[in-house]
């Protein structure tokens, strides 16, 4: 039928739209399996048995087959412990064994470990030429002008050598040049041993005793052993004039600055040890006069105690502590002895220097051997200053 000049029938169309739509999916179906094939060559397996396809991810891996090389197993080397560092044992030595050839024998006989030589004693005299301008003009240095080569060669020997240096007490530079000194309101303060100071607060004091350590550095000691390097704690202290070279505070701060000055001087010799004296009471905290405190104790590489009667050796987080004997005492481990007597109706000094066996431990308890005493006199001019 037709409406308007138009067929009103449509199927013909509708089969041709089925047929290319029906076109389409076949070639989109062809280029999948053409893709897929492509995709899938690499994977197929052509046998007798026919294909097969082995997917990747279907896969298990199979062990790899031994190659019967042996195993080997490297234990890595341990870390090698340090060896201890040896036992400080060190006895105090007359001067005379600097040069006469018998530190070494000295040494092995007391069984220690170190020869103690008094450098700087506590009346300010040197034991070796100086060339400080302060210690030339006090006359503080040794007469003999050969002592610095057997000093040197001494030193570069197998002895462990200390230097002890008494930092500010000392009786001849305060004579020479008060303004370096710990005064009174009439002169030079001088504590119970009659014994003038160098002030720990003044530069010029600090850097003379700084001068001496380098020295004695230069001339090959293992050590130097810093005595006296605080502020006075014998005598009348009441007696001392309040002025800047004896603050009433900072007399702490000013041992910091010594101590780091004194490190600083011997950044020349890094491999030269700085020990220090204390007191068991000083090392506690109970010596205030003096500025020095535990914090500063630790700055050294070993601290050395004089030990009062009663008293225990104290004990510090890092440093190694000695135990300083005056008369014979248990064996230990760690020792230094030297034993200075005044007698001053003589004015005269007596150094008594005791030697001293360290004991097995079987053997220790209870037991004290001395192997020598020797008694040395030393004549010193007492000035009336």
């Amino acid at each position: 039928m037709r409406r308007n000049g138009y067929d009103s029938y449509h199927g013909r169309s509708r089969v041709r739209t089925f047929l290319k739509v029906l076109i389409v999916l076949l070639l989109v179906v062809l280029a999948v399996a053409v893709g897929a094939l492509l995709w899938l060559e690499p994977y197929i397996d052509y046998s007798a048995n026919g294909i097969k396809i082995n997917l990747p991810f279907f896969q298990q891996k199979e062990p790899a087959p031994a190659t019967g090389a042996p195993v080997v197993v490297t234990t890595p080397e341990p870390t090698p412990t340090p060896e201890p560092e040896e036992d400080f044992r060190g006895i105090l030595l007359p001067n005379s064994a600097l040069y006469d050839g018998t530190a070494a024998q000295q040494v092995e006989a007391a069984g220690a470990t170190a020869a103690l030589f008094d450098m700087k004693a506590d009346d300010g005299s040197l034991g070796y030429i100086s060339g400080l301008a302060l210690a030339i003009q006090a006359e503080a240095s040794a007469a003999d002008p050969a002592l610095n080569a057997a000093i040197q060669l001494l030193n570069g020997g197998e002895v462990y050598t200390v230097a002890r240096v008494s930092c500010f007490r000392d009786n001849l530079v305060p004579r020479s040049d008060m303004s370096l000194a710990i005064h009174t309101n009439a002169g030079n303060w001088r504590d119970s041993g009659d014994t003038r100071w160098l002030s720990p607060a003044n530069e010029s004091a600090r850097q003379y005793v700084v001068g001496v350590c380098r020295e004695l550095a230069a001339l090959g000691f293992d050590e130097i052993l810093l005595d006296n390097w605080a502020f006075p704690t014998d005598g009348e202290l009441g007696w001392i004039k309040a002025d800047a070279n004896y603050p009433a505070d900072g007399r702490t701060a000013a041992l910091e600055v010594f101590l780091e000055e004194v490190r600083a001087g011997l950044a020349e010799f890094p491999e030269v040890k700085v020990s220090l004296v204390t007191t068991a009471s000083a090392a506690a905290g109970g010596a205030v006069e003096s500025g020095q405190t535990a914090a500063l104790l630790e700055r050294a590489d070993r601290v050395l105690v004089r030990l009062g009667e009663g008293e225990t050796l104290p004990r510090l987080n890092q440093t190694p502590v000695v135990p300083v004997l005056e008369q014979a005492g248990q064996a230990r481990e760690d020792w230094a002895v030297h034993d200075r007597r005044i007698m001053p109706k003589s004015g005269r000094i007596a150094l008594c220097v005791r030697f001293f066996r360290r004991l097995p431990a079987e053997e220790a308890e209870g037991k004290r051997i001395m192997l020598k005493s020797k008694l040395i006199i030393l004549n010193l001019k007492f000035s009336p200053i």
